[in-house]
């Protein structure tokens, strides 16, 4: 049975949720985000860690998760049912996403020439987000074309529900309304 809509949509909503959050975590503590995001050059674009949309980065991650979802659905062909297609999905989150998105985003081409950001700073992002990128690829196309495995949808369920309550609670914290975490 052909993977629906909804499934592929919903798989890949949980897996760019799961992996951007973990991949963001092991960035903010192993790449020292917090004082490159405080370096006067990036400080005037980028907020800072603590800034409570910071916090509510992985809540919004659903939003763009879903599209990413959209894109799977629609490639379908290429992506889930061809033995390396998690391969193209990567690339095409790669080249349309990272290196030559529309807009001047840090880490790409675009960003590089327009905005006024280090280059320092372009280069240090890319490892967080191609890994993140490649687990994105890799599991939600393995998930997707493996949905005999209940596991994985117990195990990325509860990570994702933990992931937006740890949000909701960084929120509010920086807001001041659950001062225990502040």
């Amino acid at each position: 049975m052909k993977p629906t809509f909804l499934s592929i949509t919903l798989k890949t909503t949980l897996t760019h949720t799961v992996t951007y959050f973990l991949m963001g975590l092991a960035a903010l503590l192993l790449l020292g985000y917090a004082d490159k995001y405080a370096d006067p050059s990036v400080a005037v674009l980028m907020r800072q860690t603590t800034d409570p949309l910071v916090a509510a980065g992985p809540l919004f991650q659903v939003i763009r998760g879903a599209l990413f979802g959209i894109v799977v659905f629609l490639l379908r062909d290429l992506v889930l049912e061809r033995k390396n297609g998690w391969l193209t999905l990567w690339a095409v989150l790669v080249i349309v996403g990272v290196i030559s998105p529309f807009g001047a985003a840090p880490a790409s081409i675009e960003g590089m020439i327009y905005t006024t950001l280090p280059l320092w700073f372009h280069i240090s992002g890319l490892p967080e987000i191609l890994l993140q990128s490649l687990l994105l690829a890799g599991i939600a196309t393995w998930w997707i074309n493996h949905p005999q495995n209940k596991w994985m949808g117990w195990l990325m369920g509860v990570i994702f529900v933990i992931i937006l309550l740890l949000g909701t609670a960084g929120v509010l914290a920086g807001l001041g309304i659950l001062p225990i975490l502040a």
